[in-house]
């Protein structure tokens, strides 16, 4: 791939939504290039206005003529669906970046292919912490193996209080579990199962739910026998599951993890390797995001709407996170040996 920038050109970036998540992105982006410029959109100007104040001057509050003039776009909001936000933006912005974890807007997202290619627009679906980092992770951990036959992740926590509904909604709804060739659907609060995650976060019941990882990781990985997605619940959670949230979430979630098991064949022998991460969501999916938009316009790509993993390449890109202060881990048997 090729530069598609000049070198000291001014970047400027629009990020709709000014809530945890996309105070998060507008942060490491302007951390990391100080020639970067956000704006944010958001429903509620004060917010904006807010989030924008505590970052500094090269973060302002934006509208929607602003987009014509961004070189890229991050949509970190629950307000609205994120493919009927990408559309009104495919004619303008050269990039979107989506954090979005729900199943309707990556399918919707994904639907958005043909226009994008015809427009000249690059999107990268789900580029946060679940999906996002998860599917970078599992992409890495495919080189060890000469066969990947099975996929299966796990998260733990949430972002800000939309993190938090979305996780309330997820938990209600029906999965999608891939199972030797087609498409299962099982009810989201069953399938119990007792997952590790890296420290502090360790072991957690994950319970299915509805989950977009499965929908993005059978396109990077089409010859898997089996893809599945959880996440972390209390018996509270599932009690509740059926309900309006009965309490305010937290401003900002705590801590988070998320968990990439593959298993597949190496040197002739069935063999399982397991990936993390224990951080708090909203960080991640913020670094993860910004990360996406500084590879996305630091290359030259065709245009088109394709998860994170499709996007990026594994290793660069989990060494870029590290340098924002996301560091995977591995989890190394007694005889195994694995080479960052």
């Amino acid at each position: 791939m090729s530069s598609s920038r000049a070198a000291g050109a001014k970047t400027r970036i629009v990020v709709v939504g000014a809530g945890a998540t996309g105070s998060r992105v507008a942060r490491q982006l302007v951390r990391t290039s100080p020639d970067c410029t956000v704006g944010f959109i958001d429903d509620t100007a004060g917010v904006a206005a807010s989030s924008a104040e505590t970052l500094g001057p090269n973060v302002t509050v934006a509208t929607d003529r602003d987009v014509g003039n961004a070189d890229a776009v991050v949509i970190a909001t629950r307000a609205g669906s994120h493919a009927e936000i990408a559309q009104q933006f495919l004619s303008s912005a050269p990039i979107i970046v989506s954090v979005t974890d729900a199943i309707d807007d990556v399918r919707g997202l994904l639907d958005l292919d043909s226009q994008a290619r015809a427009n000249g627009c690059r999107i990268a679906v789900g580029a946060g912490m679940m999906p996002g980092l998860s599917d970078v992770l599992a992409s890495h951990g495919r080189q060890w193996f000469d066969e990947v036959r099975e996929i299966h992740v796990s998260k733990f926590g949430t972002g800000g209080p939309d993190c938090a509904r979305q996780h309330h909604r997820a938990l209600k709804g029906r999965c999608f579990d891939w199972r030797n060739g087609q498409w299962q659907r099982r009810p989201g609060g069953s399938g119990r199962e007792l997952a590790w995650f890296p420290a502090p976060v360790e072991a957690a019941d994950c319970y299915r739910a509805a989950l977009a990882d499965p929908l993005l990781l059978i396109r990077v990985h089409p010859g898997v026998e089996r893809l599945t997605s959880r996440m972390a619940a209390t018996r509270r959670d599932r009690i509740t599951m059926q309900l309006p949230m009965l309490r305010t979430p937290h401003p900002e979630g705590l801590l988070g993890a998320v968990r990439v098991e593959l298993r597949g064949i190496q040197n002739g022998r069935q063999v399982e390797l397991i990936l993390g991460c224990a951080e708090r969501p909203a960080v991640t999916a913020g670094a993860v995001a910004a990360s996406a938009v500084e590879t996305l316009l630091a290359h030259t790509t065709e245009p088109g709407a394709k998860g994170l993993a499709e996007w990026v390449d594994a290793r660069n890109f989990l060494h870029g996170l590290r340098n924002r202060g996301i560091r995977s881990e591995i989890f190394v048997g007694a005889d195994e040996t694995y080479q960052n």
